[in-house]
């Protein structure tokens, strides 16, 4: 399991990383940004969104081409609606190792370009601004102030610091498998992953 915080917690905006719009300067931090392609084996997600999104189907190819199949994020994530019926049994579980995954995939697909995003907020909070989505993200009080538990923005914090380190590198990116991973019938190792 990612070592992550799921309490309520309140961030002002001013002096913080806050990204919303993937045409923002942070956007890219956003799993809904294009730009950052995943490859893996002989399959190409769009977005982590994608990514994520076919992870929640680990064992229904067809749910799983269809997310693929669409050209934004937004349809990707929209068209798997109707098939969440259909979830790994264990969805809750690893939501957040799934998502702690899909992000660094992305960031081994796109090294050079995501990894300077993410140096780029130095030190600072990274928090995901949300209209309503107070796991993933924060959303707005009426004074102004971020409310959230910004398990992405935590999930995003911990992979900069990776980075600052030296922990991991280009060619040395831990990649932390979660149980039962396909995609399109065939397993992690069978498409040759890492």
């Amino acid at each position: 399991m990612i070592d992550v915080n799921y309490e309520m917690k309140r961030y002002v905006k001013e002096g913080n990383v806050v990204f919303h719009k993937t045409k923002e300067r942070f956007g890219g931090l956003s799993n809904m940004c294009s730009g950052y392609p995943i490859t893996i084996g002989e399959y190409i997600f769009l977005t982590s969104e994608s990514l994520y999104q076919c992870c929640r189907f680990n064992n229904d190819s067809d749910v799983q081409k269809i997310i693929i199949n669409e050209k934004s994020p937004i349809s990707s994530k929209m068209k798997s609606k109707k098939y969440r019926s259909r979830t790994r049994v264990d969805w809750d579980t690893v939501r957040v190792d799934i998502m702690d995954w899909s992000i660094r995939m992305k960031l081994k697909s796109n090294w050079e370009k995501f990894s300077g995003l993410l140096l780029s907020t130095g030190n600072k909070q990274i928090v995901e601004e949300s209209h309503k989505d107070r796991f993933w993200g924060c959303v707005e009080n009426k004074n102004g102030v971020l409310e959230g538990s910004n398990v992405l923005g935590q999930l995003l914090m911990n992979l900069r610091g990776e980075i600052q380190r030296g922990v991991i590198s280009e060619g040395n990116i831990q990649i932390n498998m979660v149980s039962n991973m396909r995609f399109f019938g065939k397993t992690v190792e069978q498409l040759q992953l890492i």
